[in-house]
């Protein structure tokens, strides 16, 4: 076992402190910013894509989505009227001290500051029954590593539910193997239809358990689109996946054409003998992130 553990010679005694109130002053800047500012890899897929398509009418669909994020830029407003819910992915150093209060409630105060500051929906109810907005979009909803280090990094990525809404997930028997895998992933897709507001990213998470699964999904659909998965297996389904998904002729918003989705991004991990889960998170054109490391 020992040479899978990894060991850090300490390099020091002194942990690194972060106050929260510098916490809370990141998270609601980039709060506002992932809502305001398109990322440049969704940016210049979207320009490829434009470049290439052939059908005038997604032609002009893609032409009006880049104007509508240069607009947001320029005008420092929502790319969407669905600013989502604020999913927030923190790395946390184990030399890493925060002090002047909970690093939980520290990230909440930033995106309540930000969604109130930068104008944006609050569409967060405290109940999922009874419906009752908390009215600042908090909580967010946050995931936690610990990692090697001194530093915190911390991601927000609003994620809006028309997209979130058509994301499965299905635990598969081994026996489905990669056909089983592929046929769901694109039998996904196919069933969102226009409703994810194409064109899609595509996170698929492999493997793990029921709730890793679906969290490996999202972390794939986050990933920049740009970065192809390091093993080269997975690497070659992604690509085979994109080039199914787009033969399926769903189009920008979903009136055809060959530009149904981006990228196809796969996240993998260990999982039991007797099981082969997988989760299909799907985001919108709008894949709105910003990060900060402190």
């Amino acid at each position: 076992m020992k040479k899978h553990l990894r060991i850090e010679k300490a390099k020091s005694s002194t942990m690194k402190e972060i106050h929260v109130e510098k916490i809370i002053d990141e998270v609601r800047n980039i709060s506002i910013d992932s809502n305001y500012f398109l990322n440049d890899d969704v940016k210049n897929a979207l320009n490829n894509c434009h470049d290439e398509e052939e059908f005038p009418m997604a032609k002009d669909i893609l032409d009006k989505i880049i104007k509508n994020a240069d607009i947001a830029k320029e005008k420092k407003v929502p790319i969407c009227q669905d600013t989502g819910a604020a999913c927030v992915f923190v790395e946390i150093g184990q030399d890493v001290h925060i002090v002047g209060g909970l690093l939980e409630d520290a990230i909440n105060e930033g995106v309540r500051r930000g969604y109130k500051d930068g104008y944006l929906r609050k569409s967060v109810v405290k109940d999922p029954l009874n419906r009752i907005n908390t009215g600042d979009n908090t909580p967010a909803f946050i995931k936690y590593d610990v990692t090697l280090g001194d530093k915190l990094k911390i991601v927000v990525a609003p994620k809006g539910f028309g997209s979130e809404n058509m994301s499965t997930l299905k635990m598969l028997k081994p026996s489905d193997g990669i056909l089983g895998v592929k046929k769901f992933v694109i039998e996904t897709v196919k069933e969102a239809g226009p409703n994810p507001c194409p064109p899609i990213i595509v996170g698929v998470g492999i493997g793990g358990n029921f709730d890793f699964c679906a969290h490996l999904a999202k972390k794939a659909a986050l990933r920049s689109i740009d970065v192809r998965n390091k093993d080269e297996y997975y690497r070659n389904l992604e690509e085979e996946l994109l080039e199914e998904i787009n033969k399926l002729g769903i189009g920008p918003q979903g009136f055809g054409g060959k530009t149904t989705s981006l990228a196809v991004n796969i996240e993998y991990m260990a999982t039991h003998i007797a099981g082969l889960p997988v989760a299909v998170n799907i985001n919108c054109h709008a894949a709105r992130h910003r990060e900060v490391v402190l």
